[in-house]
């Protein structure tokens, strides 16, 4: 370990985050009813130009007027390249700011954007007279953004999460697909022939060095890292086939932009009985150990030394967060 101790942001259970268009209303409340453990009502890209100021006044009386308890909320602002900013910030938070939970920055690129939204929130909720307890979620889906994650993560002690925006991101990296997450046949490696000169074609992660890079950087910076969007919401296999390679790589959790995908998270991303149970047992046959001045003992033919304590007390905290036994 080293003598540089990383603070860990605030716990949240980040399993599954919704996304709600905020020009919705129907929408809003169905989320708000439901079991994502976040919601983001978006500004943003599912929102019309013609239709942002309703959207700000309709997210403000959800937030006010609807039932939030059991659930992180954020609000996902429009980008610094856009008009809407600032006035996203400050309508909401005047109007609401003791409401939210988390404020979601897209298309963040450099360290200045994340220091210039920190001034903007921390005004505008003093002028307001609100509890400031403010986290911020930075939605990575640019190549300036990947080229400077390691600067974002650590620019702001609001900083609680890093998401990976898969279709902007494709976009700004020139990728040659039009789908938002999934795999490509493409993206393939093809085998030898064998003796009978059959070949075989294994398709591959073509997600894996941007998530990979995500989850470093942000636990390197005490955050929660979070994969982003699956856009065949009716494809449950699929959803849940890279959710599972999001959550080995070490991502919390995954986004939801349909309500089917909610449950699918929750599922993936919750550690199984078996495997808290055998957490368990590894810390008790190591703490065991521990007193009979072992450092490290077999347990099921396998060796468990003190990274298997950590390994395990990762397990054992999220199913104390999810409640389970």
């Amino acid at each position: 370990m080293s003598f540089t101790v990383v603070e860990e942001a605030q716990p949240r259970l980040n399993r599954s985050e919704q996304t709600v268009p905020g020009s919705n209303a129907r929408f809003i409340e169905k989320a708000a009813q439901g079991n994502a453990d976040t919601v983001f009502l978006d500004l943003e890209d599912s929102v019309a130009p013609s239709e942002k100021e309703k959207a700000r006044g309709q997210v403000v009386q959800a937030l006010n007027d609807l039932d939030w308890s059991g659930k992180t909320v954020s609000v996902r602002v429009n980008a610094f390249d856009t008009p809407y900013t600032y006035r996203d910030v400050m309508e909401v938070l005047e109007a609401a700011g003791d409401r939210i939970d988390l404020i979601m920055l897209p298309k963040v690129g450099t360290a200045s954007d994340v220091y210039a939204l920190d001034v903007l929130v921390t005004q505008v909720m003093q002028n307001a007279g609100k509890q400031d307890r403010i986290g911020f979620e930075l939605l990575l889906e640019s190549a300036l953004g990947m080229q400077n994650i390691h600067e974002l993560a650590a620019a702001s002690k609001r900083n609680e999460s890093l998401h990976f925006g898969v279709a902007d991101y494709a976009a700004s990296t020139g990728m040659r697909t039009t789908q938002i997450g999934g795999p490509n046949p493409d993206y393939a490696v093809l085998t030898d022939p064998d003796a009978d000169g059959n070949r075989e074609v294994h398709w591959g992660d073509m997600w894996h060095y941007a998530i990979t890079r995500m989850v470093v950087a942000a636990r390197a910076n005490g955050l929660r890292p979070v994969d982003g969007p699956f856009g065949a919401f009716k494809d449950s296999e699929g959803y849940k086939a890279q959710a599972r390679r999001a959550a080995v790589l070490g991502c919390e959790g995954k986004w939801c932009i349909h309500p089917s995908q909610v449950e699918l998270a929750n599922e993936v991303f919750s550690p199984s009985q078996e495997a808290v149970d055998n957490a368990r047992r590894i810390l008790e046959a190591l703490d065991e150990a521990h007193r009979e001045g072992y450092g490290a003992v077999t347990l099921d033919n396998k060796l468990i030394d003190n990274a298997s304590i950590k390994q395990a007390k990762v397990l054992v905290r999220k199913a104390e967060q999810i409640g389970q036994g």
